[in-house]
């Protein structure tokens, strides 16, 4: 638990709720969470996703695992610890969409299931969807968009995910998806088609 190091402050309470900013939007707040190991499609499909809720008129908005690294967390390393840091910040970026009624879709590779399961609790039940993209290791290295792959096995970048450094898969995500098998826009379908069934598009 992160250390809370400031003090006198207090919690101040908004005069627009949660459930009021939601019926502006039309649909509920809610966490997409994709993970998987690089290059395994994450960003690919979470883009895709973000198309098809804006196409349906949702206010949605992907947090990019790289992106976030520009700016808000430019000063995090890839140790465990920085990772770990990495997420918290993000999770908590992730609950301030969802609170203003929109749906955060992040995808991050958020290798640590305590990680995860911590920005889970964050979140209302219901209203936090692990999306799990799984992709064997062999074949995201065939991809290697950023040449991350060919660098960490020619020793060049250390703790690689998948590597040199562990990733955990998910033990109960909300969806699996099979980016090795299936195309990245039916995946995309597939999860726009189980927020609808969650009824997280719709008030």
């Amino acid at each position: 638990m992160t250390e809370q190091k400031a003090t006198n402050i207090t919690w101040h309470h908004h005069r627009i709720t949660t459930e009021e900013r939601e019926r502006l939007s039309g649909h509920k707040g809610a966490v997409v969470w994709f993970t998987g190991l690089s290059g395994s499609g994450k960003s690919t499909i979470a883009n895709l996703v973000d198309e098809l809720l804006f196409l349906r008129g949702c206010r949605s908005y992907v947090l990019d695992g790289d992106n976030i690294r520009h700016g808000l967390n430019k000063n995090l390393g890839f140790s465990k610890e920085d990772r770990a840091e990495n997420i918290r910040r993000i999770s908590e970026v992730a609950k301030l969409f969802a609170q203003a009624g929109v749906i955060a879709i992040t995808c991050f590779i958020s290798p640590y299931r305590a990680d995860r399961d911590a920005a889970r609790a964050l979140l209302p039940p219901g209203r936090f969807i692990e999306v799990y993209v799984e992709c064997p290791l062999e074949i995201c290295e065939q991809r290697d968009p950023k040449g991350l792959y060919k660098k960490a096995r020619a020793g060049e970048i250390k703790g690689f995910t998948g590597i040199d450094d562990p990733y955990e898969p998910p033990l109960n995500p909300e969806l699996v998806l099979n980016s090795a098998s299936t195309p990245a826009e039916e995946l995309a379908r597939r999860v726009v088609q189980y927020l609808d069934q969650q009824g997280l598009l719709s008030i």
